[in-house]
């Protein structure tokens, strides 16, 4: 598989774990992953680098003073 084929197979897998694929779209992605080991390790790898993140990574969350500032910021009528 060619850079400019895996990286539109990287799309298509990122879009459909996205829900933003149509269900034309969706049905052909989910047939070349089946007739595609390959294609079956991308999405594997998608899944679990996802699963990674939602589980090992903590978000800070925004100090007070930054949530006070971006609301004084949005109070203020644009001229």
């Amino acid at each position: 598989m060619g850079n400019q084929d895996y990286q539109v197979l990287v799309q298509k897998v990122t879009m459909y774990l996205d829900n933003e694929l149509s269900e034309n779209e969706e049905r052909e992605l989910l047939q070349d992953i089946q007739s595609n080991p390959s294609y079956l390790k991308v999405l594997s790898q998608e899944k679990s680098f996802r699963e990674f993140i939602k589980s090992k990574i903590q978000r800070r969350k925004p100090s007070p003073a930054l949530i006070q500032s971006i609301k004084e910021k949005i109070r203020i009528a644009p001229v």
